[in-house]
């Protein structure tokens, strides 16, 4: 029976790092979260968000309420 087990641990210590399971289980996690960021960075550049515009809208008072109380939490206080 050791016999057996040695033949096993040989072919185990000749056998190439990619062909072992527990590798890409360890390489595998990481590599497609590099993989994802960098599609996630294409769409990014490829589609980028419409710069909006700050300036209001003539007759519309709907936002007065929130620009008044961002621009008071921004002032510094006296």
């Amino acid at each position: 029976m050791d016999n057996t087990l040695d033949k096993r641990d040989r072919a185990a210590a000749d056998t190439p790092w990619w062909r072992i399971r527990m590798m890409w289980l360890v390489i595998g996690g990481p590599l497609v979260v590099v993989v994802a960021a960098f599609v996630t960075l294409a769409a990014a550049l490829r589609h980028p968000d419409p710069v909006l515009s700050t300036a209001p809208v003539a007759g519309s008072t709907a936002d007065t309420p929130a620009v008044q109380a961002r621009n008071h939490a921004a002032t510094p206080q006296r």
